[in-house]
């Protein structure tokens, strides 16, 4: 229950809307109140239109368990005695040899993130479905829990919960006004009536970017037309009725059906089939016509359904069902659904104005999900689901850089992202659309040595460089083929091996550089941190940042520069974030990325590259520790930190002179060896040290000491933020969890995140050969114990490395271990370290 109960509106009654109201007040919550300018229920938004599809693996384990716990409630849910969802399940089918690699791929998704699947021949997609030309098909994947909801019906029902226990619904109420005061709303207008509110859930959906205008906050989101057409009844459906009928099934179905690879969503509709596709020529929705329905539509969101648009989906759709063959389109529709740049939902606490929170661009597949883990955070400060945390930062609104927010970036990406929703995807494919969003200032170097660029927070990074091709080691690494070879190139592996054998220079101008100065700043820094800073001028520490709970926020290094000035170093948005919530007077948040540098210079023979170039007494500073020089007549800020495991340096300057420095260093390392190496060098350098990664292995769900970062917590310091959260675990005896060092017997495998780890059975005599568990059936039935979070190939330790979250007990060194790659199992063993 909660222990207070602030003054609540949420706008917007689709059946987020709903979802939030019933959540919220199930948590104590009395004073909320729900406004929408259409009709409860029906109020002509996303929600009065969407068909009802749920569907629950994604390529993500939040999203994949925020869609379960919506399949749960709305399981459970009735309306007139009958469910809101109907598990139905759902059959994904695959007709191109790509995509039934892919399934195999979601297969393991499912499996790490606890959902059922099963993988089926194309017989038995037939069997399931009678209506497929079963010769089209190569295999399917059969997720039995996914269904048909009946939004409205949902959102209606979550609605008369709340209501129950003293919410408030009021219809034909258009907002005009996000009331403010300060950096804080104070209330809602709509028209001459004002609701007074602590907080503001802006769940309006497509008008989610007009409302946020209102507020003077950006919602990065573009309304996009999705087709929905129903044919006329089917004999072949009224048969498989009456034959299930026959049988006793009182409530006979079909499972969706999903072809993605032709954006096609199918589901019956009594003896009829609805069938939904995603227009091939996208074309946003002008947000001026959001509330002028199309020609011959009904409601705002929805637009005229376009016959001509339909063709391609109706001959792909009738290929793969042969009854379609005689029958016709009977009627259809264009709904209007919000699209963000990256497709994921907007959620969470505007940083520049506190109490207003976006619920926006959420799909009614993870709709009941979203509103139970945003209602824990909004009444205890953390995200939770089914009372275990949940990280909801990747779905976070404060994501984008203000870059990533301009009007034309967002309106390419999201039309794209649109484009591409039933591709299959590459973990490692980056936004094609609107590049380059922000480049370092030593890109124009990048280009002249042949930079392949990706895209990393929102900064072009060069993966590799061209101009290194030549280097022999680029035959040193395993070849690889297909999938595992994408955006990649023997070049990264030998811009490893050079860099632990002379040098290596990098451009970390993508991290976040953060200053904080004033009377107040060593007191604001160790309350952030876990780690002590308050040590003498020239000290460098990393350190770690938690939440209350004492989930790890982010990774971070302090280095003090003065007795009032700290330089932080964080990966990304998270750790300004961190800062900023600390704030007090006396203590001043200023980040100086943009007009700032940073070079790695690692290697062996980093200290020769630097000889001459520097003092004496700089050459020989110790580990952790910081000074500033001037080197090739640029004022330089060096940190002596190496996170790859090698001697080092960090070298900050400010951007206009870092071309200056880069070319300085170069030229001297150059007779050395010294080579300019890109981020997936440093990626596979890292992880060979140990380093995580924030917002993949360090996320709030986990503590410091579940995720080996133990040592970096300095509970004898005094208070910070998630010290007794620590405290308590250790006096439990510890996580349940711990982030565990795997080694594969195939040092050939590619893995890339998010495979399931099974359990091997003990009572076997294994071999390190490397192994394939494909003909094994008593080692393929281990039950999945855990998830690979990141992995890597260690190229200067010719292994193939991962990490995964493994219970306490069976993340001991020496634990025998498989991992699911695309239907296969390869073996592993838990290793205390990399090298």
């Amino acid at each position: 229950m909660a222990t207070t109960t602030p003054r609540i509106v949420i706008i917007g009654a689709g059946v987020v809307g709903c979802a939030l109201s019933d959540e919220l007040t199930a948590r104590g919550h009395r004073h909320v109140t729900v406004l929408d300018k259409g009709a409860l229920f029906r109020t002509g938004g996303a929600t009065s239109q969407d068909p009802g599809l749920v569907h629950q693996i994604a390529p993500d384990r939040a999203s994949t368990r925020l869609a379960a716990a919506t399949v749960a409630k709305y399981s459970a849910l009735r309306a007139q005695g009958t469910p809101c969802l109907r598990s139905t399940g759902g059959l994904e089918v695959a007709t191109t040899p790509e995509r039934l690699a892919d399934l195999h791929r979601r297969h393991g998704w499912a499996a790490a993130a606890g959902v059922e699947s099963r993988l089926l021949e194309p017989g038995e997609c037939a069997t399931l479905y009678p209506l497929l030309d079963k010769e089209r098909v190569l295999g399917g994947l059969h997720v039995r829990g996914d269904g048909v909801a009946g939004p409205v019906d949902a959102a209606r029902e979550q609605a008369r919960a709340a209501i129950h226990r003293g919410a408030v619904f009021l219809q034909g109420r258009t907002v005009t006004a996000v009331e403010q005061r300060g950096d804080r709303v104070t209330g809602v207008r709509c028209g001459d009536e004002l609701f007074g509110a602590d907080v503001v859930l802006c769940c309006a959906g497509t008008w989610g970017p007009l409302v946020g205008e209102l507020a003077g906050v950006t919602i990065p989101l573009v309304p996009m037309v999705h087709q929905y057409a129903r044919t006329n009844p089917l004999r072949a459906l009224e048969t498989i009725h009456a034959l299930e009928s026959a049988a006793g099934r009182v409530d006979p179905v079909l499972p969706v059906l999903w072809h993605p690879d032709a954006a096609l969503r199918v589901r019956p509709h009594g003896h009829r089939l609805g069938i939904g596709a995603r227009d091939r020529r996208p074309g946003p929705v002008p947000l001026h016509e959001l509330d002028v329905p199309g020609p011959g539509a009904a409601a705002p969101a929805r637009r005229r359904f376009a016959p001509e648009e339909f063709e391609q989906t109706w001959a792909a759709a009738a290929a793969l069902l042969p009854v379609l063959g005689d029958a016709k389109i009977e009627d259809g529709t264009g709904g209007v659904v919000p699209v963000t740049p990256d497709g994921l939902p907007l959620l969470g606490e505007h940083p520049g104005l506190a109490g207003f929170w976006t619920v926006e661009a959420v799909r009614l597949a993870q709709s009941a999900g979203v509103a139970e883990a945003v209602a824990e955070w909004l009444t205890t400060g953390r995200p939770m689901l089914g009372g275990e945390p949940i990280d909801l930062s990747h779905l976070h609104l404060d994501r984008f850089d203000a870059a990533q927010l301009a009007p034309p970036v967002v309106l390419a990406r999201a039309v794209r992202v649109f484009e591409q929703a039933d591709e299959v995807r590459h973990p490692l494919d980056p936004p094609s659309a609107a590049r380059p969003v922000r480049t370092t200032p030593l890109h124009s170097r990048q280009v002249e040595l042949r930079a392949v660029f990706t895209e990393a927070g929102s900064v072009e990074r060069p993966m590799w460089f061209g101009a290194n091709a030549w280097l022999p080691e680029v035959y040193e690494s395993f070849p690889r083929r297909g999938w595992a070879a994408r955006h990649w190139s023997p070049i990264a592996a030998a811009e490893a091996l050079v860099t632990r054998r002379a040098a290596g220079m990098f451009d970390l101008s993508p991290l976040r550089r953060i200053e904080v100065t004033g009377p107040a700043a060593v007191e604001l820094l160790q309350h952030a941190v876990t780690g002590d800073v308050d040590g003498p001028v020239g000290q460098v520490v990393p350190t770690v940042a938690l939440d209350d709970a004492g989930g790890v926020v982010t990774d971070l290094t302090v280095t003090r520069l003065a007795e009032q000035r700290f330089l932080v170093v964080v990966p990304d948005r998270r750790g300004v974030a961190v800062l900023h919530r600390c704030a007090r007077p006396g203590a001043a948040v200023t980040d100086i990325t943009e007009v700032t540098a940073a070079i790695g210079l690692w290697g062996p023979l980093a200290g020769d590259v630097l000889d001459g170039l520097v003092p004496a007494d700089v050459a020989g500073l110790g580990p952790l520790r910081a000074t500033g020089f001037v080197l090739a007549g640029v004022g330089v800020t060096g940190l002596r930190i190496s996170g790859i495991g090698e001697y080092g340096w960090e070298l900050l300057c400010a951007a206009a002179d870092a071309e200056r420095l880069w070319d300085r260093l170069h030229a001297a390392g150059a007779p050395l060896g010294l080579i300019a190496a890109g981020g997936h060098a440093l990626d596979a350098l890292r992880f060979e040290a140990g380093r995580p990664v924030t917002g993949v292995d360090l996320t709030p769900e986990h503590g410091p000491d579940a995720s080996g970062l133990g040592g970096a917590v300095a509970m004898g310091k005094g208070p910070f933020v998630g010290r007794a959260a620590v405290q308590a675990s250790r006096e439990s005896g510890g996580p349940a969890r711990r982030l565990a060092r795997l080694v594969l017997d195939d040092a050939g495998a590619v893995l890339h995140g998010g495979e399931p780890v099974h359990d091997l059975p003990a009572p076997r005599r294994y071999s390190r050969d490397p192994v394939l568990l494909d003909g094994a059936p008593d080692l393929a039935r281990g039950p999945v114990i855990g998830r690979i979070t990141t992995a890597a190939t260690g190229y200067t330790t010719g292994t193939s490395l991962a990490r995964a979250w493994l219970p306490a007990e069976r993340a001991d060194p020496g634990t025998r271990v498989s991992v699911e790659l695309f239907g296969r199992r390869l073996t592993a063993e838990v290793t205390e370290r990399f090298r």
